[in-house]
């Protein structure tokens, strides 16, 4: 593997999709499906394959990449298609290349429902593909039982039922059809039974899943389980054909679809292609957002991608094949015969949705692979935005949080977490237990540990931090300011609250909101975090050891030590108390061993 695929493989994510491998040429290879794709296409590279055709196949990737999906039956869906357009050397030697069936209704006097992999009948509404032909068997065996649809192949119409030229069959003799081909039924009412199954195939399966349910509980209440387990199967099936997949959809035709996502100085747009109903290409494209010192609109960027996948890829937009293209951004140029969409809800809103996630997917692999290439810039790149965030006058490389923790006032300490280029830096993290009364005052405290900090930072010459960081609000900045008074230091210092992460300001009364979704609140929230859990942890044990170490700390010649060995041993003070003296003996030797019997037998 080269340096490249390496990295690419450890930051793909755990979200179902497909994959495409890449040759040195830039031929896709091979396309598969995957529920996990981080898993799945790690397993290649891990491991020895007894297939000649797998390893040979893993012997020629170059490079990859994948498209993420919501569902794993929309990852089924668009390896078929894929596979189908690209036609990978691979995937003929390894799969079989099979369509999925749909489920077909024709358009007759009475209609006919069956399953078909061939989709050429015109005279017909198809529904599906199912990756999972169980699943299309599943529904039209039980909508045969809900309603009484004809099965024969004759083609039934009001001449060949004057004419009398079909005999009734089996199928009406058992009162599974009503007699189509003599006209026993009336269409209107037959045409009741379709406009039901249509209602199912589009996804309403409720009549089908209570049908399903009364069989199942019929049969266990019979103690007929094996029959019972049979449908509870059928109903599982049909609950997860609920969720319905936009990757393949019939009432979807020709479209594109560009779904933008902007990070402010880059901006990624996923391009998708359906031909008839079925999504047959996905890439996403990368642009800077500076032009010559000027900043493009985004509408610009979106115009500017539009004009560039026409070329590449010879999409002709205005005639019959793509009238309309599915957009979250409309570009600032006009296409003659297109219309712009940009849908709220439905199919398209859902394809809209596939595309902004594969877009900030690719902002989120190509972050994590600058940082793995260039950590500095990357780095530097978030310090830079802090800067701007929070006003500094220089990039703030070295942050340091506070945080006090106590109980009304008791075991009050502090914890001091250190941040060096956006990154924790353990080494210099610090406790602090908090001196004299002021335990209970949470400004005081702050301005006490702020004070001892600062001054050893000076006595030892040591690089002061570019910001301080404090877990509250006004009352908490103020304190780190007259500490900083005390000291004789001029420190940049916020306060973060917890309650709505909002950022305090000297001087400031009122708060400031940054971006939820800003790479500046992400880093004071970890601060936050940390020193709030570096705090917490040393408190529980300062705590724990007191409430434990107690009864030892008050026996005439036992120290720390002592006291320490003794309960590594036997774990508590009530075990202590229940072992013979030999067993103290042992431990800690005679003279100490009786101090503590004799205290504990005789407290």
């Amino acid at each position: 593997m080269n340096d490249l695929l390496k990295i690419k493989l450890s930051l793909l994510p755990e979200d179902p999709g497909v994959y495409r491998y890449y040759d040195a040429e830039g031929v896709v290879i091979y396309v598969g499906k995957a529920k996990n794709l981080k898993r799945r296409v790690n397993s290649y590279f891990n491991r020895e394959h007894a297939s000649i055709k797998t390893a040979r196949l893993v012997s020629k990737i170059v490079d990859l990449q994948y498209t993420v999906v919501n569902t794993e039956e929309e990852a089924l869906d668009l390896e078929n298609n894929l596979i189908k357009e690209f036609k990978p050397h691979y995937n003929v030697l390894l799969k079989d290349d099979k369509s999925y069936p749909w489920i077909a209704v024709t358009r007759e006097l009475y209609p006919r429902v069956f399953i078909t992999r061939d989709k050429v009948h015109r005279g017909a509404d198809f529904y599906g593909p199912y990756p999972r032909v169980e699943v299309a068997h599943t529904l039209i065996d039980t909508m045969r039982r809900l309603f009484p649809l004809r099965t024969c192949r004759h083609v039934v119409s009001r001449e060949t039922i004057e004419a009398q030229k079909h005999r009734l069959c089996l199928q009406y003799h058992i009162k599974n059809c009503e007699g189509c081909c003599r006209g026993l039924v009336h269409p209107t009412k037959y045409s009741e039974y379709i406009i039901q199954v249509k209602r199912i195939l589009g996804g309403d399966t409720r009549l089908v899943a209570d049908y399903l349910t009364e069989q199942m509980m019929q049969h266990a209440t019979a103690l007929r389980f094996e029959e019972a387990e049979i449908f509870k199967r059928r109903l599982q099936l049909v609950e997860h054909l609920r969720s319905k997949s936009v990757i393949v959809s019939p009432t979807i035709h020709n479209l594109d679809v560009y779904g933008l996502y902007n990070d402010g100085n880059d901006v990624y747009i996923n391009f998708m292609h359906l031909r008839g109903g079925t999504v047959v290409q996905s890439l996403t494209l990368e642009y800077k957002r500076q032009r010559d010192d000027e900043m493009a609109t985004l509408e610009e960027v979106m115009a500017l991608a539009v004009s560039e996948i026409r070329q590449t890829y010879a999409v002709t937009y205005g005639d019959d094949r793509v009238r309309e293209v599915v957009v979250n951004v409309v570009p600032d140029t006009e296409v003659e015969g297109v219309q712009w969409v940009v849908p709220q809800r439905g199919d398209k809103r859902k394809l809209l949705d596939i595309a902004l996630k594969n877009a900030r997917h690719q902002h989120e692999e190509h972050l994590k692979m600058m940082e793995k290439l260039n950590p500095e810039q990357r780095a530097t790149r978030t310090l830079t935005i802090m800067q701007r965030d929070l006003h500094l006058d220089c990039l703030p490389r070295h942050i340091e949080c506070f945080d006090n923790s106590h109980i009304q006032g008791n075991d009050a300490v502090a914890s001091c977490v250190v941040f060096r280029d956006a990154k924790p830096f353990k080494k210099d993290y610090r406790h602090y237990i908090i001196k004299g009364d002021e335990g209970a005052d949470d400004f005081a405290s702050m301005r006490q540990v702020l004070t001892r900090r600062l001054t050893r930072l000076i006595e030892e010459s040591a690089p002061l931090p570019h910001l301080i960081v404090v877990d509250g609000g006004k009352g908490q900045i103020t304190a780190a300011q007259q500490a900083m008074e005390d000291v004789g230091v001029d420190i940049a210092v916020i306060g973060l609250a917890k309650r709505m992460d909002e950022v305090y300001f000297p001087g400031d009364s009122v708060p400031y909101n940054l971006d939820k979704n800003s790479e500046t609140i992400r880093v004071l929230q970890r601060l936050r975090d940390e020193a709030h859990r570096f705090a917490i942890t040393f408190h529980r044990k300062r705590r724990s050891a007191g409430q434990v170490n107690s009864v030892l700390d008050n026996i005439k010649g036992v120290g720390s030590k002592t006291a320490e060995a003794l309960l590594k041993h036997f774990k508590s003070v009530k075990r202590l108390r229940e072992a013979t003296l030999e067993d103290i003996v042992a431990i800690v030797g005679t003279s100490r061993a009786r101090a503590v019997y004799d205290y504990l037998h005789n407290e």
